[in-house]
């Protein structure tokens, strides 16, 4: 891994251990000498980890769409900044820019993120890991939808587990670190784009 690309909220949310999560995961990415690729705003979740990378002189791409880079306050320090033309290009550019995924807290942004790149997973369309930090059981409901969708016949086990759970930063990167793509891909899907 060189490069996680994470997906975080434009708010700060109600508590301030979500805040805290956030500079603890780009911490340990500056750490472990990770650069971020992340939505480009310097507000909510998304602003706290941006300055928290860049507090510890890590790289961090941001990529924003040209209609959100004024009302999303695009982040003016960040390494290098993408501006693109629609949030399909954004999450594009993000994967492509990534060799992981993390998401942190977030509202329905961060939700359909995480959701469409699992699914990318379980096409085959990247063999990337993807990690979800579990701030105080944040994502609890996220695991009992996955495991309720796999009671009800709608998702294989297999794929609901291409998406990791850690309850901090360090646990959750040796998770993504140590994950090595599942055999089960579909001959008739190809090869996985890296």
């Amino acid at each position: 891994m060189r490069r996680v690309c994470v997906f975080a909220g434009s708010s700060a949310g109600a508590r301030p251990t979500y805040a805290a999560a956030a500079r603890a995961l780009g911490a340990a990415l500056c750490r472990r000498g990770l650069g971020v690729v992340y939505g480009g705003g310097s507000v909510g979740l998304m602003g706290v980890l941006a300055d928290a990378m860049l507090a510890g002189g890590g790289e961090v791409i941001g990529v924003i769409p040209d209609g959100l880079a004024t009302r999303e306050l695009a982040h003016p320090g960040v390494t290098e900044m993408r501006v693109v033309g629609s949030m399909h290009e954004r999450k594009a550019t993000m994967a492509a820019l990534a060799d992981a995924f993390v998401a942190l807290p977030g509202g329905l942004g961060t939700l359909e993120e995480t959701l469409e790149i699992l699914t990318w997973a379980q096409l085959g369309i990247h063999d990337k890991p993807i990690g979800a930090l579990d701030v105080e059981g944040y994502w609890n409901g996220l695991q009992r939808l996955l495991a309720h969708a796999v009671e009800e016949g709608f998702v294989r086990p297999e794929h609901a587990a291409l998406l990791l759970f850690g309850s901090a930063p360090d646990e959750l990167l040796d998770r993504l670190a140590a994950w090595r793509p599942p055999g089960f891909r579909r001959a008739w899907l190809g090869p996985a784009q890296t």
